[in-house]
């Protein structure tokens, strides 16, 4: 039998985004998806402090911890596997954070282009 492997918006295989904090939905360090992640928290970010100050005015504060949840709060600069749909309304309204498209699921081409990805790319095409 072979084990299923990620892929990220290029259709490779899928690279980690971040240990610390420790993230992803299934909290493995990849923003790796499944059924359960209805928020398809697929598109690994640098989250900047406007993207933290957004979300916090939406009703989500990223900087607080939720320890019941494995969260422990974000600070600008941290590496977080970021809601598609929320990634998407940051940069609608201009404060969209960085991504690691390497690292940013696949999935994530069901909600947001890859075309509108690219110009905050953290890590190049080159680097594939």
């Amino acid at each position: 039998m072979q084990a299923f492997t990620s892929r990220n918006v290029y259709g490779d295989p899928l690279d980690e985004c971040g240990r610390d904090p420790l993230t992803g939905f299934f909290r493995d360090g990849c923003c790796n998806t499944g059924h359960a992640d209805q928020g398809i928290h697929t598109v690994c970010a640098r989250v900047s402090e406007a993207f933290l100050a957004y979300s916090k005015q939406q009703g989500n504060d990223l900087t607080r911890g939720n320890p019941a949840m494995g969260f422990p709060g974000l600070r600008p600069g941290d590496r977080w596997c970021l809601c598609a749909g929320r990634w998407l309304e940051a940069h609608r309204a201009g404060f969209a954070p960085g991504v690691f498209l390497r690292a940013t699921h696949e999935e994530t081409l069901a909600i947001i282009p890859l075309a509108v990805l690219e110009p905050y790319a953290l890590d190049g095409p080159g680097e594939r």
